[in-house]
């Protein structure tokens, strides 16, 4: 199966021949057409990078191939996967020009992040163009089952209620101490700060803990046992991604709501973090109406170093105007999971993204060879 038969719909191809130069001849003859340069980045190498979460590796494919287009040297990013905070931290120092796998608000505290020489990352680091913006959704996530059986509306009211509570609390990892071990968000993840603040905020982090994971893979695989025979979960997960395509909220897991007051108000020195309403999930997939979540519905950008941009135009410009559906996102998700993971299989999906969306991409390859 290939990922352009999953895509939606078809694109007609466009052929793009040229840009035409202002006029500049005489009574002589029709003005001379000015050449365009089709590879602007021939001679240039790029540092890129792409984030540790399988759910971003088409994206940074993606972007590889089409700058590989422009004429650039692009290292294969399967070879520079980076936790956030360390490739915020090579954006700005220079080691790494750009990545495609941001996520705002989720990674502002990265931003802000000091280099040693007193300056922050946002002091070197561009968020650039729109790639998918509010294309990512975080929350948390619970059986299904148990939802309907018990009447459960809020993760506040299973913190609160003692019956619940100790439903959940008898199985999750360590039963018995008191405390609700849930399936939060991986170390070094964005997510994981604002959700212990979020339970921080809401009196809820003596009760209530993140499990420490260092890979989401294995998390995943426990709750998806657990949804599928009935062990209580509560688990971070977010999309686009193959994981909420196999769990299916509304079948055998519910978007699990925040009593709208126990949100966070932005008040612990990150105010990108507030919550300001709830998300667009009904009833059938959230188990209370409205539906807050702990996170605002994020952007997934790029960010690149400042210098790369200003030396680079023709790459900027590309930059700024790639677009991508998260559906097609979800879609690649599943078949990576299915099987075909391998750093050939993702740069095919690329490939065949970029074959299904021609008419798109050679726009944007016109309007970067035009910046240079």
């Amino acid at each position: 199966m290939t990922l352009r038969n999953l895509w939606r719909t078809s694109l007609a191809v466009l052929l793009l021949f040229g840009l035409a130069a202002a006029a500049c001849g005489n009574d002589d003859g029709p003005p001379a057409a000015q050449e365009v340069d089709m590879t602007p980045g021939e001679g240039v190498s790029v540092t890129m990078a792409r984030g540790d979460f399988s759910t971003g590796y088409m994206q940074a494919a993606i972007y590889h191939h089409l700058l590989e287009e422009l004429g650039y040297d692009v290292n294969e990013p399967a070879h520079l996967e980076l936790s956030p905070a360390t490739a915020y931290l090579g954006m700005a120092d220079g080691t790494v020009d750009f990545w495609a796998n941001s996520w705002f608000s989720n990674h502002d505290p990265f931003m802000v992040l000091e280099l040693p020489d007193g300056s922050l990352v946002q002091d070197h680091v561009s968020i650039v163009g729109e790639e998918m913006l509010s294309g990512g959704l975080e929350g948390l996530a619970t059986n299904k089952s148990l939802v309907d059986e018990h009447g459960i509306e809020t993760f506040d009211q299973i913190v609160n209620d003692d019956a619940l509570f100790e439903l959940y609390e008898s199985a999750d990892l360590n039963p018995g101490d008191g405390v609700l071990q849930i399936f939060g968000c991986v170390l070094g993840w964005g997510c994981r700060l604002v959700l212990d603040e979020t339970l921080e905020l809401a009196g809820y982090s003596e009760r209530v803990e993140q499990v420490e994971v260092a890979s989401y893979d294995p998390v995943f695989a426990e709750v998806l046992s657990r949804a599928e025979n009935g062990t209580p979960f509560i688990s971070y997960i977010w999309m686009p991604s193959g994981y909420i395509a196999k769990l299916i909220p509304g079948v055998s897991i519910m978007w699990l709501a925040h009593e709208a007051d126990k949100v966070h108000d932005g008040s612990t020195g990150n105010p990108g973090f507030a919550v300001t309403g709830p998300a667009a999930l009904g009833p059938h997939v959230c188990t209370n109406d409205p539906c807050y979540l702990f996170r605002n519905p994020a952007d997934i950008v790029v960010t690149a170093n400042n210098d790369f941009l200003a030396d680079n135009p023709a790459a900027a410009r590309l930059l700024e105007l790639v677009k991508i559906d998260p559906v097609d996102v979800a879609l690649q998700n599943l078949l990576y999971d299915g099987g075909e993971d391998t750093t050939d299989d993702v740069n095919r999906h690329a490939a065949e993204w970029v074959a299904a969306h021609r008419g798109d991409v050679d726009d944007w390859l016109a309007q970067a060879r035009a910046a240079a």
